[in-house]
């Protein structure tokens, strides 16, 4: 029996605000152990949340960008259940009046087919502390800094049917909320991070399977290998004659397989009920304006503008939009040069190699725009070759120095006297003689070895059109 592949998202986006979803306490990362907290993040009995607007801002921001419908009254709830890193025993969250609903997002999948994949809801919550499991404690430790951190969780409708599907929705969502401001999209610091439903029923079959949750994965990559090797266990279940368990699992990624968590709970297991300490929340329309006048530039939207503004191909403005900082990097360096692909071809080519051999972030990078749009300018002015660029490019990465400093001193000026040229030339015929006999014999490829070699004895700095129109010129003399 063939079966079809079922998977729904459900995306948590940890906020870029100030302070925490109902106190003051700060809600940034890193700080030490259980020292932002306070009696309302920690549940202490008496102790009432008060809303932080600016969550409410960042949410109707994503609900606009995600194409869906804000609901002018919402309301919180608590949803119960116990850990050990959850100090009241509850959540706030948010369950049948969440703020926005309908949503959706396209994506462009490696066939170059565009898929419209549905967003459930997108709703408020807290979240959670984070237990600690430190080999050298006696026990698992517990640090309450993360209770109370205001959370998006985007929930995406079953309309995915593959890992590949999965990833690009979850990049595509990622990218947004990052060029909204409203999330750092920091996967390894889980501000960032997705559970995955998936299920398997026989092809034709309108009804869904039995799900298994993936839990917290904080990649990509394993979110990808996760659902790869999830479908493939199911697969083996259900062939081998078997039922799935609906279950919460983990992945285990230096093993290559998900395991086994807790069986999966359903809503009525939380005992959701509306919190008796927060109002409703009612949005009317001037909030929502005033909200939709500061969305900025989006992906798609900055794609396509440089596409017909700057000229470059769609592959070139995919990978220059897919992050926030390239694209404002690009941006930067192409109102200096005003050569749209040249600068892509760079910033894809040596910038992004040496950013990914080093796992650097281009905000660190010691090149800056202006940097590489006057190495870029020295190149088309012809006082260096191409291939020289390359060179004064890897000084510029290491030390972050002027590219005219550079090539002013290691000497790197393009030679373009044609005296100089030509004595080259000159020398270089005379020590192949043989191959200059082939060349006027016919053999038009040795063209390319008499250059190179010229090249090479002038240690790249010949210009390379003066170059060929004497090495041709000599040659059939």
């Amino acid at each position: 029996m063939n079966y079809e592949v079922v998977i729904g998202l459900e995306v948590h986006c940890q906020l870029l605000t100030n302070t925490k979803i109902f106190c003051s306490c700060s809600a940034e990362f890193g700080g030490n152990p259980n020292t932002d907290t306070c009696p309302v993040c920690l549940g202490m009995p008496g102790t009432l949340p008060v809303l932080n607007k600016n969550v409410v801002n960042f949410a109707i921001r994503t609900a606009l960008s995600t194409n869906c419908e804000i609901n002018r009254t919402s309301r919180f709830a608590r949803k119960n259940y116990f850990y050990p890193d959850l100090p009241k025993g509850y959540q706030i969250s948010q369950y049948e009046l969440p703020i926005a609903e309908h949503g959706h997002q396209h994506i462009t999948l490696s066939t170059g087919e565009e898929k419209r994949i549905g967003i459930t809801r997108i709703h408020m919550e807290e979240d959670a502390g984070k237990s600690v499991h430190d080999a050298s404690a006696d026990g698992t430790l517990v640090n309450f800094n993360r209770t109370g951190v205001p959370l998006l969780e985007i929930v995406s409708e079953p309309d995915m049917r593959s890992a590949e599907e999965a990833v690009e929705y979850l990049k595509k969502l990622r990218n947004i909320v990052v060029y909204l401001g409203v999330c750092d999209g920091n996967m390894e610091e889980g501000s960032f991070r997705c559970d995955a439903n998936i299920s398997l029923r026989p092809v034709g079959q309108k009804e869904l399977g039995t799900k298994a949750e993936l839990k917290n994965m904080n990649s990509f990559r394993f979110v990808q290998k996760a659902i790869e090797y999830e479908i493939l266990r199911q697969e083996n279940v259900l062939k081998g004659g078997g039922e799935v368990v609906q279950e919460t699992r983990l992945w285990d990624a230096n093993r290559g397989v998900t395991e086994s968590m807790r069986s999966k709970e359903e809503a009525h297991d939380y005992r959701y009920f509306p919190d008796p300490d927060l109002l409703p929340l009612v949005i009317d329309e001037a909030w929502i304006e005033e909200e939709r006048s500061k969305l900025p530039e989006l992906p798609e939207a900055k794609k396509n503008r440089f596409i017909t503004e700057y000229g470059l191909p769609r592959y070139d403005a995919e990978v220059l939009t897919a992050e926030k900082k390239v694209a404002g990097f690009f941006e930067k360096a192409v109102k200096i040069c005003n050569n749209g692909k040249a600068v892509s071809n760079w910033i894809m080519g040596e910038l992004m190699k040496h950013l990914n051999e080093e796992g650097t972030d281009i905000s660190d990078s010691k090149i800056s725009p202006e940097g590489l749009a006057l190495l870029l300018s020295l190149i088309d002015k012809n006082v260096i070759s191409g291939k020289i660029g390359k060179t004064v490019f890897e000084e510029m990465y290491k030390t972050g120095k002027d590219p005219a400093l550079i090539v002013k001193e290691q000497g790197l000026e393009q030679v373009s006297d044609t005296g100089a040229i030509e004595a080259i030339v000159d020398r270089v015929i005379a020590d192949n003689p043989s191959q200059a006999e082939e060349f006027r014999g016919g053999k038009e490829k040795l063209m390319g070895y008499f250059v190179g070699q010229v090249m090479k004895a002038s240690k790249g700095k010949a210009n390379p059109g003066m170059v060929n129109e004497l090495v041709r010129k000599k040659l059939l003399g």
